[in-house]
């Protein structure tokens, strides 16, 4: 690792910390219904929306109430999406006449909106030649605000749980995604994507530009509506390039300053949501822990990832190339990174989205060394609970909160509490419903795609040959199955891009993966929050467990870190682990 590396780290992670308060006392304003400097500017804005989707914002709902209106919200959000997929031939604002000839396939379009509704924007396809303007204005920014702000709302309600006592309700999911998009996504997005301008990332209407090279050669530059997807994509943790090279690509992340302010803008509102959690429950250290936990494992996973990738390839080594940083050129593996941002801020920028339920790039994780491509892919396997998702990573760390203070109880022989609350039998089963889902998820899809045979290619065909060679031999092609089914599941969106995953099987059992990632969390998680605000609140005794201080932050990093290694190292043995002691023996797949 080098000095200017680890500036680049250090200035990076003192923003972010400098930015968590004020985002999070504004975000504990807005949910709390509270007054904020926009609103003379947007409560009007916000009292429109209820009038016309006749929402009555005083009127709160049970979990049942409340899980039942974001199903249903994400259920037609879907459908939307899919719809406009397959017309997109017949629609307006498309230049290129995409889809015209040949519509989007089924299963790709259903693999593209479940990815867009919830929160994860996986693409098997290349934007900028599958899909039109409208589309990716009108179907995918217009789900980037969406899931994100649904994603809010689940993390306030459970909060609520644990602020409220001997309550029936936790708020009002319209109201609460209202507030999310009105004052929160919707004035970034616009500040951002005109400073994203600013700095050259492109925004019009316009048709590809056909240009010819130096080496008179045709070549096509896609152009498009980018700035204000680029700001959302980034803000709402969804990830979703315009273009198929994602953020390395000069359209969409021009400049180092801008790689800054994309990475700020992935863990901003997670971080942020932190201080939000300890305004509303009325201690703010409690969020302050939670803060230095995610902190901990993200700090661990940047300096892994960094450090492998500094220390480039032995291999390379061996054969007499240099690897060592010195005055002229960076050193360590250069492969696959965008040569305007270099080593350090592209390991940093893999840790932050997949650390966040994010998925964007600015390089090719398929290219790391093997402990390199472990970090992204153990951070998704986590849960996505280091800062997360927009929402995801807080009531994830939560549910993480919840288990620790459980072990705890167990070893002390103490009923388990968390904010006053008892933690018992059935908030437990919750929890442990929502880790058993997505592990589930992710190995059941990775064996079944690894071992049964059958034609990949095309649909099912029992007993049939796999007649199509879909990823790379060896640990590193077991690894980009792993990867695209954790990616999947934990509503990340980022690939192993080795794996041609645009066939039948994969859109679709990713795409369940996806639903099974997504709401087979939030629905326990608010049922958990129902029964914690229904509770009343106990004063803390000489036997409480302070879950304010170094103690507990310890145990909450250790609970992520050994549930997530206890349930992926054999899975993860079989691909990143070995690879990397083949490479250190000099043998390559």
């Amino acid at each position: 690792m080098t000095p200017n590396g680890l500036l680049q780290i250090a200035v990076y992670f003192a923003l972010l910390v400098l930015l968590t308060k004020p985002m999070g006392a504004f975000m504990a304003r807005v949910f709390q219904g509270e007054r904020t400097f926009l609103h003379p500017v947007l409560a009007p804005l916000e009292r429109i929306c209820y009038r016309a989707a006749g929402i009555r914002p005083d009127s709160e709902q049970r979990w049942t109430q409340y899980s039942a209106s974001l199903l249903a919200f994400s259920f037609v959000s879907l459908v939307f999406v899919y719809l406009l997929q397959r017309c997109q031939g017949w629609l307006p604002l498309n230049p290129m006449g995409l889809g015209a000839a040949a519509p989007i396939a089924p299963d790709l379009a259903f693999n593209t909106a479940v990815s867009f509704t919830t929160n994860t924007n996986w693409q098997a396809y290349s934007g900028e030649s599958t899909l039109s303007y409208l589309v990716q204005m009108a179907a995918l920014a217009v789900q980037n605000f969406a899931s994100a702000a649904a994603g809010v709302a689940v993390a306030v309600a459970l909060t609520r749980g644990f602020a409220r006592q001997q309550a029936t309700s936790i708020g009002n999911f319209w109201v609460d995604l209202t507030r999310a998009v009105v004052y929160l996504f919707l004035p970034l997005s616009l500040l951002s994507a005109l400073f994203f301008c600013s700095q050259g990332v492109i925004q019009n209407f316009a048709p590809s530009t056909k240009a010819v090279t130096l080496e008179g050669r045709p070549q096509v530059i896609a152009q498009g509506p980018v700035a204000s997807q680029e700001a959302i994509k980034m803000l709402g943790t969804n990830g979703g390039g315009f273009f198929n090279a994602n953020s390395a690509h000069p359209f969409e992340n021009p400049t180092p300053l801008t790689n800054l302010i994309q990475m700020l803008l992935i863990f901003v509102i997670p971080a942020g949501l932190t201080y939000t959690f300890g305004r509303m429950v009325g201690d703010q250290r409690q969020g302050w822990a939670i803060f230095a936990a995610m902190a901990v494992l993200f700090l661990l996973g940047v300096f892994v990832l960094y450090g492998a990738e500094q220390s480039g390839n032995p291999i390379l080594a061996r054969l007499g190339l240099q690897t060592a940083p010195t005055a002229t050129q960076p050193g360590g593996t250069m492969e696959g990174k965008e040569v305007r941002f270099g080593i350090a801020a592209t390991a940093l920028f893999a840790t932050i989205t997949t650390g966040a339920s994010c998925g964007a790039v600015n390089g090719m994780h398929d290219s790391f060394t093997p402990l390199g491509g472990l970090v992204p892919l153990f951070n998704m396997q986590t849960g996505e609970v280091i800062f997360g998702g927009t929402g995801a990573g807080l009531y994830g760390m939560l549910l993480f909160a919840i288990l620790a203070v459980f072990i705890a109880g167990l070893m002390v022989g103490r009923t388990p509490e968390y904010l006053g609350k008892k933690i018992e039998g059935k908030e437990v089963k919750m929890a442990m419903l929502a880790l058993i889902a997505t592990s589930a998820a992710i190995l059941l899809f990775t064996g079944a795609g690894a071992v049964i045979d059958f034609a990949k290619a095309s649909y099912w065909n029992a007993g049939g040959p796999a007649t199509a060679n879909l990823n790379n031999a060896g640990p590193h092609g077991f690894g980009e199955l792993l990867y695209a089914y954790s990616s999947a599941a934990a509503n990340n969106g980022s690939a192993f891009a080795g794996l041609n995953a645009n066939t039948p099987w994969y859109n679709l059992t990713l795409g369940l993966a996806m639903l099974v990632g997504r709401f087979l969390i939030i629905v326990p998680m608010l049922a958990a929050a129902s029964r914690l605000a229904a509770k009343k609140k106990l004063a803390a005794t000489t036997g409480t467990l302070p879950t304010h201080g170094p103690l507990f932050v310890t145990l909450l990093v250790g609970t992520v870190v050994i549930v997530g290694a206890l349930t992926f190292f054999p899975a993860l043995s079989l691909s990143p682990v070995v690879e990397h002691l083949l490479m250190l023996q000099g043998r390559l797949f």
